[in-house]
C-alpha cells in the first residue's frame, strides 16, 4: 500500500505527518515502530495522523515511536496545526481534539502557538516535581544539564518504582535566570533522548515558577534543538491557566512509500 506522508519538525522534535481524513491509515504498531526507525526506515519521534472532526478543525491522533497510541505531544501538536495550514484547512488560527481535550493555536510566519491544558495539580518532592501537562512529567532540577548520562539516568527513573510499568517522561532543567531555562528530555515511548519536547517546556517553566526559581510567567527554554516559550497565568486558587507554548514548526519535505516493506 502507497503511503503518502509530510515531516515535520519542531525545535528538532520531529514527526510524520499524514493526512487521514478519509480514515484510510491502516498500518500495525510494528509497522509505525519500523517506519519511525531512523536506521531503516523515515526516522521520527512519532507519527501523527490528521483526522476530520464534526465539532473542530480537526483531530489529531499521535503515535509515539514505539508504535503506541501516546499521550499529548506539544511540539507535535504545533506541527500537526502547520501541516493543516500548508493542506488549507485553517488559517491564522485553530481548534482541535486531541487525547488530553480541545486545543487553540495561532499560526505566525516563524512560529506556531499552542494553547495548552490547564493545570491544577503540581507534586512537590525533595528531589524532583511530578506533573500532568498533558502527558506526564518528572522535573529534577540540576547544576549543569551537560553533565546528565540523560538515557541512562532517564531509562532508570522513567522505569523506577516511582512510576512503575507506565513510566514517565523524565526531564532534567537548569535554571539560567530568572526567565530562562535549559533543558534535557527523556520521552517515555522514544526511549531515549529527543532533541525538544513541548510538554516537557511546558512542565519545566511551571515547575520552576511554582518553587520560586523563576519569577516570570513567561520563561525562555532552551532545548538541545532550539529555543521555546512557554507563558502562563496562576489564579488565586493556585491553579496555572491560559498556558501556552510558542516555538517554530516546519516542514521538512513530503514523501511517499511502500507501508509493505515496513511488516
Amino acid at each position: 500500500m502507497k503511503l503518502f506522508f509530510s515531516k515535520y519538525q519542531g525545535a528538532g522534535n520531529d514527526f510524520i505527518l499524514i493526512d487521514d481524513r478519509n480514515l484510510n491509515f491502516q498500518l500495525t504498531e510494528n509497522q509505525i515502530e519500523n517506519i519511525c526507525n531512523r536506521h531503516f526506515g523515515i526516522g521520527a519521534d512519532g507519527l501523527i495522523l490528521l483526522q476530520n472532526d464534526t465539532e473542530f478543525d480537526f483531530r489529531m491522533v499521535y503515535f509515539n515511536s514505539d508504535g503506541r497510541e501516546g499521550s499529548m505531544c506539544g511540539n507535535g501538536g504545533r506541527c500537526i496545526v502547520r501541516f493543516a495550514e500548508h493542506l488549507n484547512l485553517i488559517q491564522n488560527k485553530a481548534r482541535f481534539i486531541a487525547i488530553d481535550g480541545w486545543h487553540e493555536a495561532l499560526i505566525n510566519k516563524e512560529s506556531i502557538e499552542l494553547k495548552m491544558s490547564d493545570l491544577s495539580e503540581i507534586k512537590s518532592y525533595p528531589s524532583h516535581f511530578f506533573l500532568d501537562t498533558g502527558s506526564p512529567h518528572h522535573i529534577e532540577f540540576v547544576e549543569n544539564t551537560a553533565a546528565i548520562d540523560v538515557k541512562a539516568r532517564g531509562a532508570q527513573i522513567r522505569y523506577g518504582n516511582l512510576y512503575f510499568d507506565e513510566g514517565t517522561n523524565v526531564n532534567f532543567v537548569e535554571i539560567l535566570g530568572k526567565d530562562s531555562l535549559k533543558i534535557r528530555t527523556y520521552e517515555r515511548g522514544v526511549e531515549d533522548e529527543t532533541l525538544a519536547c513541548g510538554t516537557g517546556v511546558t512542565a519545566a517553566a511551571i515547575a520552576g515558577f511554582e518553587s520560586g526559581k523563576i519569577n516570570s510567567n513567561r520563561v525562555k527554554i532552551e532545548a538541545l534543538g532550539g529555543t521555546l516559550e512557554v507563558r502562563f497565568e496562576k489564579n488565586k486558587s493556585g491553579r496555572y491557566e491560559n498556558i501556552w507554548l510558542t516555538g517554530p514548526a516546519e516542514k521538512v519535505f513530503d514523501g511517499e512509500i511502500n507501508s509493505q516493506l515496513f511488516d
